[in-house]
């Protein structure tokens, strides 16, 4: 009560002397408004940390090497998850059914990027979901006959991206498993009958073996027990070697397939190297790590600004070729010395 006595009685009665009283007091209430207001008007001000959708139709569980890729990429464009950027994980956990709702989900929410990784099925299905936010993904065969974009060189829209070209050297696999193993009359092609080019990509291997004078033999495989039943029935076929396709699904399991492969004493092809590391006989393709890099540092560039008509699709032109002797040892097989020569590891 003493303190509002005070101020009343500061006050002055009357006239100019009021008016100029009030002025002064307007001057002190908006400096000091100001100074307790700003801090809030500048963080309202701070732009919203920009959210990247990432898009599988795997696990995380079997992509550790690659998620970690994608981050270093991400950081050579100066973005770091939790201090300037934000990623929602969408995984389809091997139903590739369900990519399409997840694409749909993170198209709802707005995100500023999607990150389409895992091959061509989750690009085609960032694809159909949005015309407008910009979409970077990883392609294991060629996006230009995939549709997901028109040229290469300038893809259009709001896709682009990295290309591993991985259908275009499944007939050089075949050749090279062929000549390890000539006596092979027939040869198995392990499929996963889910993947969207899965049907083109037989037909293509099929006319590679005509060429060759062999026979293939197509078994279809799309979970862990279809896996190991293919593995098994192919002891019991005619099938003399086994040429798996590049699938984000079998990825994840190219140490299952290699163990396999070594178990059942087939003489096995594929891409990753981590196939080869666990016991398969050889592979051959380009570093899926790489490929999730380069997906990584076009997501930052176009979160700096970059649009993704303007950015080419990456197509990667370093192929990996690993040779385990250890495990041609066990199968018998001696590796020619031209295809030793041209192995860039041999694991002995």
């Amino acid at each position: 009560m003493k303190r509002r006595r005070i101020l009343i009685s500061a006050l002055p009665q009357a006239g100019k002397g009021r008016q100029a009283w009030f002025r002064r007091r307007a001057v002190v209430m908006l400096l000091g408004g100001a100074a307790w207001t700003w801090p809030l008007a500048a963080l309202a001000q701070q732009p919203a940390m920009p959210v990247v959708g990432f898009l599988n139709p795997t696990s995380p569980a079997g992509y550790p090497h690659a998620i970690a890729a994608f981050h270093r990429g991400l950081r050579e464009t100066g973005y770091v998850e939790g201090q300037n950027v934000a990623i929602e994980y969408r995984w389809a956990k091997g139903q590739y059914s369900q990519l399409s709702a997840l694409a749909a989900d993170l198209v709802r929410r707005r995100v500023t990027v999607i990150a389409a990784t895992g091959g061509d099925n989750s690009a085609l299905a960032a694809k159909a979901a949005t015309t407008t936010i910009p979409i970077v993904f990883n392609s294991g065969g060629d996006p230009v006959k995939t549709g997901l974009v028109a040229s290469l060189s300038r893809p259009g829209g709001n896709l682009t991206g990295v290309s591993r070209m991985g259908s275009d050297i499944l007939p050089k696999r075949l050749e090279m498993i062929a000549g390890v193993v000539p006596k092979a009359a027939v040869i198995a092609f392990l499929v996963n009958p889910t993947t969207p080019t899965a049907e083109s990509r037989i037909r293509d291997v099929q006319a590679a073996a005509r060429t060759l004078g062999r026979q293939i033999e197509v078994f279809r495989a799309s979970t862990d027990h279809e896996i190991e039943t293919a593995f098994a029935s192919f002891a019991q076929s005619r099938a003399g070697a086994v040429l798996v396709i590049n699938d984000s699904f079998f990825n994840t399991r190219s140490a299952k397939i290699g163990a396999l492969s070594l178990r059942h004493a087939v003489p096995t092809i594929y891409q990753n190297r981590e196939f080869a590391t666990a016991g398969g006989l050889m592979s051959y393709g380009a570093s899926l790590a790489n490929a999730y890099r380069l997906v990584g540092v076009y997501t930052g560039r176009i979160l700096k600004g970059e649009k993704p008509a303007d950015l080419p699709v990456q197509q990667q032109t370093k192929i990996d070729f690993i040779i385990n002797l250890k495990a041609a040892r066990v199968l018998g097989l001696t590796i020619p010395l031209p295809l030793l020569a041209l192995a860039d590891e041999v694991i002995e």
